[in-house]
């Protein structure tokens, strides 16, 4: 691919971040997403 300007690029890395933290499900974190996993973590944290 490539990309024509700077703002191109920016839109497309900041979408595959966007779906890399909150849609993708990651196995390692329990097949959550990045985002839920930390949500998660700090309900614990806060019950703890």
């Amino acid at each position: 691919m490539v990309y024509l300007t700077r703002d191109a690029i920016k839109e497309d890395v900041e979408e595959y971040i966007r779906y890399y933290n909150h849609e993708r499900l990651h196995t390692t974190l329990g097949d959550l997403t990045p985002i839920d996993y930390e949500k998660l973590q700090s309900q614990v944290s806060y019950w703890a």
